[in-house]
């Protein structure tokens, strides 16, 4: 799970059209494998059983968000290799949604972990010179390291190779079984060893390539138990009709719909030649494919630690999930093959599956083969978690493709965090200081009668909380940031400086002015506290609030009105600090009004640097 160019099923020994109690001979006799058995040796097609309402998870589906608990996943990330920016941008705005629908009052529970079983995890340990559950420590801890850095704020972290994840997925295997919907088949076809799967010839390059990784399948024949997915074509079809917001965005839907409508075949859920997974319950000489196992983390993690945890109290505890986001190279997996496996263990159905789109680097996809990987970790250690959560956020329509370019990221987090925010902050902290002693003279309602900017900025944030909501999250922190170009634009109209010089009426009603930009920086705080939670915090903290306070904020926070009469601020100190280029001895900065970088020459890394404006 969790990775590019994850490896799709292996295909059916057959298309299975006919699946009555009674064995009919089949429409395409040439498709039948060469050996075809039920678990009692006898050639037959799966006995199958009738589906319960497998509608009943989905036609009472609320729009997202608006039940009492949200239980948002990532996928779970393989352990192959480091985690790469790939994954970090899925977890980055899986944690944004999970903090927003916590500032509603939610009960949120955010799933994240990593899939440690399957041949290229026993390879790439091997390669290492480690065993594969060392190897998958080592990658799994490096995991829970970047989410920390990334400030992500999950509530459950799973690894496949739990104990009690293995205990569920045998239960689950179980159910599936006593359905009727797996059934053991010879299977002799081309094998990619790193997308662990089996390909069809057709979709192979010159010479036998896999078109993924450019590298000869192997010719490779074993025994393999399947799952029946053809049963379940007319039931999905009518999840998607009756539910179109199941799979979003709805580009998305449209690609699902097609590959459901074009047929669908009965996959491999077990290996016979892979030693590191988890033994099938039936047949200790097979191991559960890695998809069939990983799926599964997302029940599991809800369970609550007991020594032995079943399938029940799992789903019990949380299920199903609110929202799986995903990249759209899973998308696949997701919206048709985890649906009907859930359908045949008589389990509800997620309530969304989204999948959004890739990044790519300087408008070139990213490789190492090109040199042009880009690390998170290096990134974050380099211009922090905040300047790294917004700018993919902010610069990347949620659910198309992205792309970094280092100038980009230089120049929208400079003048969207550092000037617009950052520095209107400390502008306005610097004014109450010299002029007010750091403190609040007047209550911002008060300060706010007869003036246009209170319901300016209450629009806004209004279309803050619509965008969130809808998934939206380039558009959310777009509102959030018009609120601060709002302060900035009053406060040059106002020009608060001069009214204190002149003194009397004038001076009150700069004060008042103040109070008003510093209630929408407050207002600013919580709202952009889901996309960059740091900078959010730290604002507060220049607003004179607690962190616990900061901590017990909700959504109803950002209604006007928070800030008091004789409240003090603290000292003005910058709450952002500026990343400068520097060239040749000169520094590249972004002009904060055409937001437009002036020219330089070739340029050294970019440094950080606190840089207070007044």
């Amino acid at each position: 799970m969790g990775r590019v160019g994850m490896e799709t099923p292996s295909p059916s020994p057959s298309p299975l059209k006919n699946l009555s109690p009674n064995p009919h001979p089949h429409p395409h006799p040439r498709l039948i494998p060469a050996g075809m058995r039920n678990l009692y040796g006898k050639k037959s097609f799966p006995i199958s059983f009738p589906i319960e309402n497998p509608m009943r998870a989905v036609d009472s589906r609320a729009p997202i968000g608006d039940d009492e608990s949200f239980v948002i996943t990532t996928p779970l990330y393989y352990v192959n290799a480091p985690p790469h920016m790939g994954s970090a941008y899925t977890t980055i705005a899986g944690d944004a949604i999970a903090r927003f629908q916590r500032l509603l009052g939610k009960k949120v529970i955010f799933v994240t972990g990593t899939d440690e079983h399957g041949e290229k995890i026993a390879s790439a340990a091997a390669a290492g010179g480690s065993k594969p559950i060392e190897h998958c420590d080592n990658i799994s801890q490096a995991y829970k390291t970047l989410w920390k850095d990334l400030d992500i704020a999950y509530d459950k972290f799973i690894r496949t190779t739990d104990p009690g994840h293995e205990a569920i997925v045998k239960e689950f295997y179980a159910r599936v079984l006593a359905n009727g919907d797996i059934y053991y088949a010879d299977y002799e076809g081309l094998y990619c060893v790193n997308c662990e799967e089996y390909k069809d010839e057709k979709e192979l390059l010159e010479n036998k390539c896999c078109p993924v990784h450019l590298k000869p399948c192997v010719s490779r024949k074993e025994d393999n138990y399947f799952f029946a997915l053809s049963k379940y074509q007319k039931p999905l079809e009518d999840v998607l009709k009756n539910n179109p917001n199941f799979v979003q965005p709805s580009f998305r839907l449209n690609e699902v719909q097609s590959w459901i409508k074009s047929g669908l075949k009965d996959f491999s859920i077990s290996r016979a030649s892979v030693d590191w997974g988890i033994p099938v319950p039936t047949d200790n000489k097979q191991t559960i494919y890695v998809w069939f196992d990983a799926l599964l983390g997302y029940i599991s993690a809800l369970s609550h630690g007991e020594q032995q945890p079943t399938l029940q109290n799992a789903v019990s505890s949380g299920w199903p999930a609110s929202l799986h986001l995903i990249g759209k190279d899973i998308l696949r997996f997701h919206a048709v093959y985890w649906p009907a496996m859930l359908m045949s263990a008589g389990l509800d159905l997620p309530k969304m599956v989204f999948g959004h789109g890739f990044l790519t680097k300087d408008g070139m996809k990213m490789g190492k083969s090109l040199g042009n990987t880009l690390e998170p970790k290096d990134l974050v250690n380099r211009f922090g978690s905040d300047a790294v959560r917004y700018f993919f956020l902010r610069e990347v329509e949620f659910g198309s493709d992205g792309d970094y370019s280092e100038d980009r990221f230089v120049n929208i987090v400079n003048a969207h965090l550092a000037n617009t925010i950052g520095n209107l902050l400390n502008r306005t902290l610097g004014l109450l200081k010299k002029n007010c002693k750091s403190t609040l003279l007047v209550d911002s309602s008060d300060a706010a009668e007869g003036s246009a900017f209170r319901p300016a900025v209450e629009k806004l944030i209004d279309k803050a909380r619509c965008h969130y909501e809808s998934l939206s999250l380039s558009s959310a922190c777009e509102a959030v940031q018009e609120i601060g170009n709002a302060g900035n634009l009053y406060m040059d109209e106002r020009a608060p400086w001069s009214l204190f010089k002149q003194g009397g009426a004038a001076s009150e009603a700069a004060a008042k002015d103040l109070v008003m930009i510093l209630e929408a920086m407050r207002i600013i705080a919580v709202a952009l506290s889901p996309v960059a939670p740091g900078l959010s915090r730290r604002i507060y903290s220049q607003l004179g609030y607690s962190e616990d306070q900061f901590e017990d904020l909700t959504w109803n926070d950002t209604r006007w009105g928070g800030l008091k009469e004789g409240q003090v601020m603290a000292q003005p100190n910058p709450v952002f600090a500026r990343i400068e280029n520097k060239a040749e001895g000169e520094e590249v900065e972004t002009d904060a009004t055409t937001k437009k970088p002036f020219k330089t020459k070739k340029r050294a890394p970019p440094q950080t640097k606190v840089v207070a404006e007044a």
